[in-house]
């Protein structure tokens, strides 16, 4: 898949399968998509959305279990904890608590 739209597509289709209350990463969602090694074009596809976007993009963090997303970090942060996601002071989430990984069917 090297077309950008049917790329992004893909991503935001894996990015939809993540259940309220769980966490996936950027590298995962890129490997569900079917674009191993592509957790960048993962982060690019998430900024393009427009805020009012369906998709949940606020269940999207690095692969340490951190929130990366320096443009929104804050307004994430209060999402996934709205979703009973533990975040602390640091941005960071327990993912051995919170991952999803996409090879349960939930």
């Amino acid at each position: 898949m090297t077309d950008p739209e049917s790329s992004y597509a893909a991503i935001y289709a894996v990015v939809q399968r993540i259940p309220p209350g769980r966490v996936c990463t950027y590298g995962r969602v890129a490997a569900l998509a079917g674009l191993p090694g592509q957790a960048r074009l993962v982060g690019y596809a998430l900024h393009a959305l427009l805020r009012q976007s369906v998709v949940p993009w606020w269940r999207v963090i690095n692969r340490s279990g951190r929130i990366s997303n320096v443009y929104a970090a804050d307004e994430q942060r209060a999402r996934l904890l709205a979703e009973g996601v533990d975040v602390d002071e640091s941005y960071l989430v327990d993912l051995d608590r919170f991952l999803w990984t996409g090879d349960d069917v939930e």
